[in-house]
């Protein structure tokens, strides 16, 4: 019987892409087909760069960039270059590896309030019920 050689685990970069691209997907509204589809690719192609285990070409990073309206740089943010290696810094929210989908949406959301005072209302109220159940 031939053993088939462990599958390897995606590389943290791919993962981190994967992960701003599934943020930034969400927090506009898109679905992963509507996303597949800008860029030519199913929706399948579209879950496997989200989760890392697919790479995105360059071409395909710049189409996806332009179709969610950010630089191409914004998939790299949170990556700390500066020593031997790469390291991923953990102080940005949003790279958060189980930020949930009901965050994205809440935060798609908020970002959708026009009034800046129901909006500041809004968030005084959600740190007052935060602080509330920390007692």
């Amino acid at each position: 019987m031939i053993k088939k050689p462990p599958k390897e685990a995606p590389d943290p970069i791919d993962v981190h892409v994967g992960r701003l691209v599934r943020i930034r997907r969400k927090s506009l509204g898109l679905s992963q087909t509507k996303l597949g589809e800008a860029i030519g690719v199913t929706f399948q192609q579209v879950q496997k760069y989200e989760n890392g285990s697919n790479r995105i070409s360059a071409s395909s990073l710049y189409k996806i960039a332009v179709t969610l309206d950010v630089e191409a740089a914004f998939f790299f943010e949170g990556l700390d270059f500066s020593g031997p290696g790469l390291k991923e810094e953990s102080s940005i929210f949003m790279h958060d590896p189980n930020i949930s989908d009901e965050t994205i949406e809440l935060m798609h959301n908020l970002s959708e309030i026009g009034d800046k005072e129901v909006f500041k209302r809004l968030l005084h109220f959600i740190k007052t019920l935060v602080q509330s159940t920390k007692n």
